[in-house]
């Protein structure tokens, strides 16, 4: 069974890196540190020494903490994006091509091939956050020697925010076309991330009703939902006291939806496990 998912997890591995889909990513990230590097190290300079007056550690601090956490709204973005678009292909393309057929007819079981799928995406996304993420954080750290509170814990639900995508990626696979599973995917993030914002502004402005909008789209889809409680865990203390940040919100997701996130990702893979096992080809 291991030996079965290992061999289906490098086949992944493999496919995606002769599509150039590995080395378009990888190349990309190290674009993107390079431009967040000069960019954040000409800003530091700007921030200690070229200011009408003396900036303090606590008002330094907090510029850092803005810019960092800056690049990782956009790495969380990159990442969501990258987990469909690496594998909204990789179940209905071989079911559209009868190459899926390949596989099937062999000795193993259909749930192996999908975990097999499953595990390849999670390597590739995993250490793709890995070099955006922690690079932006070394990059910050290096230059000016400021860590963000509770990084690990802000890391980890940016990667449970990329394995929900996958699973309704690979969920999707299962019953519909590539184009179709498409915008299954960025359709269930579009809402998740406008009613994210709906919310925000609700809570600006103290209106229920359009906070209540916000928290029914992180119940259709908790993408947006998991992003804000990142934010909210890696924000600046002072941050975190006023309430207010543009990349978190008033209304601070509870860890019971964090909970609801991991069960979510969770039972839509199980349910693509079960769709494509019993799925006629």
């Amino acid at each position: 069974m291991i030996r079965t998912l290992l061999v289906v997890t490098r086949l992944t591995i493999n496919e995606a890196a002769r599509r150039k889909i590995l080395w378009g990513a990888l190349l990309l990230a190290v674009l993107f540190l390079a431009v967040y590097g000069i960019g954040f190290y000409y800003l530091h300079l700007d921030f200690r020494g070229s200011t009408s007056r003396k900036l303090t550690l606590v008002e330094l601090n907090e510029f850092y903490n803005f810019l960092l956490m800056a690049g990782l709204y956009a790495i969380n973005f990159l990442t969501v994006v990258m987990s469909g678009l690496t594998s909204v292909n990789t179940l209905s393309g071989e079911i559209a091509s009868g190459t899926i057929q390949t596989l099937v007819s062999k000795p193993v079981r259909r749930w192996e091939i999908l975990f097999g799928k499953w595990f390849g995406f999670v390597v590739m996304l995993t250490t793709y956050l890995v070099l955006l993420a922690g690079g932006t954080m070394a990059i910050v750290f290096c230059i000016s020697g400021y860590v963000a509170p509770h990084a690990l814990r802000g890391l980890g639900l940016m990667w449970l925010n990329s394995m929900l995508l996958l699973s309704v990626s690979l969920l999707g696979g299962t019953m519909l076309s590539t184009l179709a599973n498409g915008v299954l995917a960025f359709g269930l993030y579009g809402v998740s991330f406008i009613g994210g914002w709906i919310e925000y502004v609700g809570g600006f402005v103290e209106n229920q009703t359009a906070i209540n909008v916000g928290i029914i789209s992180s119940l259709i889809f908790p993408s947006e939902a998991l992003w804000k409680r990142a934010a909210f865990e890696m924000q600046s203390p002072l941050v975190a006291s006023l309430g207010f940040s543009p990349f978190s919100t008033a209304s601070v997701p509870s860890l019971l939806m964090v909970w609801y996130g991991f069960f979510y990702a969770v039972v839509v893979l199980i349910f693509a496990v079960r769709i494509f096992a019993r799925r006629d080809f």
